[in-house]
């Protein structure tokens, strides 16, 4: 059976006028009645009565004609199905992310794929940065958003984001009263930061700009997470070291205040192992377009 012959019958079944029907098919009469005759040939029954005045459905017609509708729209949902995803317009991208995007990044991410790619479904992981490394080289993760520096074989990244650090206090703190905070005024503090094995890189960053103030930090806790580490410091548990945008969330009992740390910033990145799909390629230039314009 080809859809020809049932956009044919279609047609036909509305105009009930052969020489109308034609001419919405573009086609000559004679070619309609044949592919007419073809699809009753096919189906076994007589879908038309027809003479030289008048052309009818018969009851197989009226039956037949509702699911012709449907399988005819059916193939043209198939058919722009096939080319949205040969344009990359639909298909699931598994996003892997660390928490700190939350507040600003992702959301901007999610709105805009939402409204210029309703068809292309994110499917979300929040994990640690060598997690993510690990699932990109196995074909589990097609993107990532993690902590850099991050160096792994057969993995790309581009930074998205840079930020200053600042400094989670309990409110009441003596130094919440001050605009902006010193390395030096971290000594003696019982400090929260994000452990190495969570984010290697970042960490030894920081602590070779911390030991490049001349300071020695006297660790409390290296922790997994900056939402465990803002509620920690909401307990009274310690205050903590993290980047401004990871701050964004802070407990109503937390305040932040800006850090120097000279010309040190912490750089969030994507990262990716290939664009061997097309809907791989529209969501990274998609990415390109909303948060390449860092300067490195």
């Amino acid at each position: 059976m080809e859809l020809k012959h049932l956009r044919a019958f279609i047609v036909l079944a509305e105009e009930l006028h052969f020489s109308r029907a034609a001419q919405r098919l573009a086609v000559v009469q004679p070619a309609l009645s044949m592919q007419i005759k073809a699809l009753e040939q096919e189906l076994g029954v007589r879908l038309l009565e027809r003479n030289r005045h008048s052309v009818s459905l018969t009851e197989a017609g009226r039956v037949f004609l509702p699911e012709a509708r449907a399988t005819l729209h059916q193939a043209a949902h198939a058919a722009d199905m096939a080319r949205a995803s040969g344009r990359g317009e639909i298909g699931r991208v598994r996003l892997g992310f660390v928490s700190s995007v939350l507040p600003e990044l992702l959301p901007t991410l999610i709105r805009s794929v939402h409204e210029r790619f309703p068809r292309i479904e994110l499917q979300l992981k929040d994990m640690p940065g060598p997690d993510q490394a690990a699932a990109l080289q196995e074909g589990r993760l097609d993107f990532g958003l993690m902590r850099l520096p991050a160096v792994y074989t057969g993995i790309q990244t581009q930074v998205v984001l840079h930020e200053s650090f600042v400094l989670a206090l309990p409110v009441g703190h003596p130094l919440a009263e001050r605009e902006c905070l010193f390395a030096d005024d971290l000594q003696a503090l019982p400090i929260l930061v994000l452990g190495r094995r969570y984010a290697p890189g970042f960490y030894d960053e920081l602590m070779q700009a911390l030991r490049a103030q001349g300071v020695a930090l006297p660790l409390t806790s290296e922790l997994g997470e900056f939402t465990t580490m803002l509620a920690l410091v909401a307990a009274g548990l310690g205050v903590g070291l993290l980047p401004a945008h990871a701050a964004l969330a802070v407990p109503p009992n937390v305040v932040a205040r800006p850090l120097a740390l000279g010309d040190h910033r912490a750089a969030t990145g994507l990262a990716w192992a290939g664009l061997d799909t097309a809907v791989k390629v529209t969501l990274f230039e998609l990415m390109r377009e909303l948060f390449f314009k860092v300067e490195p």
